[in-house]
């Protein structure tokens, strides 16, 4: 038998596969076509086929060759096993193990051996024609089916009898199983109870062991707190000690001292009493050299007229000598020049010996000539005051008039490449007004600048400021008045910036100069051939006093003042300069006779004959201060344009227009 296969399992298996026996008579194969069968065929048939299964229980089935004879089988022990086991999962162990032993106690039947026919040796076949023997055969078999049969009954009788022992004991173990899986199911909840409970004290113990070892950290740290206390509190009884003594100390010099105390605060009402009086003294004199400042300006002119000279660019034929001369001032060569002499020849005069005639020299007098050798410093230094008019509340206008070519560009922005010594007017004169304006502030004057930058091409104002999608629609840009019965005059649709450090100042410079338009000319590759004009709007105020002024700088460069050829042939790109040229002309000569009508005083002054003169209008009046050079070109092939822009800077020179008053409130 299996060890592992529990008896009960056995006994179940042999009570369900128990089945009762059917008994067949048995019926002789006498009649019918039987008989005549051939004798290999009756030995066949009455041959019985035999076999036997083993297993833990031994199963025999006996066939025989008779159709309806039926099969005897034995009841297997292996199926009672398997029983026995699927009980003893239901009953648990202890319910297995009682059935287990009441079935080891009980005897097993003996199986009974099938018993083979005749002898040991397979018995020979009967002839056909032997029915007796055959007949014999069969009632022999019978009987041994018989005998088969009720030793079989027995068996199933003691198999009953084992199986209602079996259930009964079955069923006390199942009551006995309910009882004790109750049982278990209390003591396993006061288990997990217990465990929890004790799993609960460890980590309150380990909570306990951690706070005690923070608390002996504690402890420790604090005596160690202790003892430097304790030496701190030595220390510094010592120092209070050397502190009472340095009290005493003090407590006497006080004394002596709040005496002086007493004495300094005289002496301070006295020093604020005479700062009072040296601040309306300060006040005074700053107006006292706004005042001379003014009178000074008036004095070389409120239309000053200066010329310079470019020097010769590399590529270019050196002139002659003798074409350009400087005499020296009044004062001699240290005095700085102020005249100008010209000599042009014309090669269709001559004298009746037919030599070439000599040159004629032309002379000019100016405020003040810059020979080609000046720098950019020294042009700045001679307008700097007349820029400082401009904190004082004056408007300040600076031209730069000449032919194309001749350096105005580069005396109003200066050189390309951020060279600080080819810095033009504006940088400079920006840079002069913002330090000034931070002296000043000292002062309780408080300024602020917003700038602008335009220019006039063919009588069309455009912002040089404009960025984005604003680029280039100059046409939207027209000359107003800030308000009604208002004098200030504005650009509408122009940016006004303002600036207030000098990197500023180089950016809307640097973006002046990509919007500003250009073209090729004969004297220039990039010709200005607009009028660009920077402007600055300075207010001032001095809280304190309610003083306040404001005034424009205006800084001007003009385009090229060339002439026209009359006999020059025009083409599609020359009518284009052609026009250019009709309206810087034609702007050019409105500037002429409105500084003529300022001169002359005249009622009308024809301010709105061009939008550069009607923009200018507050900078050109009486109350304005203003300055042009003339720029003109060292070459010996521009002599004709530049003896023209000689005379026109002359006939300027010699205007006088009334006392400027500065814009105060």
């Amino acid at each position: 038998m299996d060890p592992q296969r529990s008896p009960l399992l056995e006994v179940k298996g042999n009570i369900e596969l128990k089945r009762p026996l059917i008994k067949a008579p048995s019926q002789l194969p006498l009649s019918g076509s039987r008989l005549k069968r051939r004798p290999d065929q009756m030995e066949d048939g009455l041959e019985p086929e035999k076999k036997r299964t083993r297993g833990l229980g031994a199963t025999t089935k006996i066939t025989t060759s008779h159709p309806r004879v039926p099969s005897l089988t034995t009841v297997p022990q292996t199926q009672g096993q398997t029983t026995a086991q699927k009980v003893s999962k239901k009953t648990g162990p202890r319910c297995s193990t009682a059935i287990a032993t009441g079935l080891k106690n009980q005897k097993p039947v003996p199986a009974v051996p099938v018993q083979k026919s005749g002898r040991g040796k397979k018995p020979s076949k009967r002839p056909a024609w032997d029915l007796k023997g055959q007949l014999c055969d069969l009632n022999a078999e019978l009987k041994r089916c018989r005998e088969r049969t009720q030793t079989l009954d027995q068996e199933n009788q003691q198999l009953q009898d084992q199986l209602r022992d079996a259930q009964q004991q079955v069923k006390a173990l199942g009551t006995e199983r309910t009882t004790l899986e109750g049982h278990l199911a209390k003591v396993q909840a006061q288990a997990e109870q217990g465990q929890q409970e004790l799993k609960n004290l460890r980590a309150c113990v380990l909570e306990l062991e951690e706070r005690l070892s923070t608390q002996e950290g504690l402890v420790q740290e604090l005596q160690k707190k202790q003892v430097e206390l304790q030496e701190e509190r030595r220390g510094l009884m010592s120092q209070l000690e050397e502190k009472e003594r340095r009290l005493q100390t003090s407590e006497a010099a006080l004394s002596s001292s709040q005496a002086e105390v007493a004495s300094l605060r005289q002496e301070t009402v006295a020093q604020a009493a005479l700062l009072t009086e040296r601040e309306e003294r300060l006040h005074g004199l700053e107006m006292e050299r706004r005042r001379l400042h003014n009178q000074l300006q008036e004095l070389k002119g409120n239309i000053r007229v200066f010329c310079r000279v470019r020097p010769v660019l590399p590529g270019e034929p050196t002139p002659p000598p003798g074409l350009l001369l400087f005499p020296s001032g009044p004062g001699g060569p240290s005095d700085p020049p102020t005249r100008l002499s010209l000599s042009r020849s014309d090669e269709r005069r001559g004298t009746l010996s037919g030599a070439p005639a000599p040159p004629t020299r032309h002379d000019f007098s100016f405020d003040r000539v810059f020979p080609p050798g000046s720098g950019q410093d020294e042009v700045f230094e001679e307008i700097a005051m007349l820029v400082q008019s401009a904190l004082d509340g004056y408007p300040v206008c600076i031209f730069a008039y000449g032919q194309t070519g001749s350096g105005k560009t580069f005396t109003m922005e200066g050189g390309p490449g951020g060279d600080p010594q080819l810095e033009g007017l504006i940088p400079r004169a920006l840079r002069h007004l913002f330090s000034v304006a931070q002296e000043l502030s000292g002062q309780g004057w408080t300024y602020s600048f917003v700038a602008s930058y335009v220019e006039i091409y063919n009588e069309t104002v455009r912002d040089l400021l404009a960025t984005g999608t604003r680029k280039g629609q100059g046409g939207e840009c027209e000359i107003r008045r800030a308000g009604p019965g208002s004098e200030e005059l504005t650009v509408t649709n122009a940016r006004y910036v303002p600036v207030s450090c000098e990197k500023e100042v180089d950016a809307l410079l640097h973006l002046a100069r990509q919007n500003r338009a250009v073209a090729r000319t004969a004297q220039n590759e990039r010709s200005s051939r607009s009028h660009s004009v920077f402007q600055l709007q300075i207010s001032g105020e001095h809280s304190s006093r309610g003083l306040q002024c404001g005034a424009p700088l205006s800084l001007v460069d003009l385009a090229g003042s060339e002439r026209l050829d009359p006999g020059l042939a025009l083409g599609p790109g020359e009518r284009e300069r052609l026009r250019e040229t009709q309206a810087i002309n034609s702007s050019l000569s409105t500037l002429g006779l409105v500084i003529m009508a300022l001169s002359n005083k005249e009622s009308h002054v024809p301010y709105r004959n061009s939008k550069l003169t009607y923009l200018l209008q507050n900078s050109l009046g009486g109350s304005a201060k203003m300055l042009m050079f003339v720029n003109i070109s060292p070459l010996e092939e521009n002599v004709s344009e530049s003896l023209n822009s000689l005379r026109f800077a002359s006939k300027v020179n010699q205007c006088v227009i009334g006392t400027a008053q500065a814009n105060r409130k």
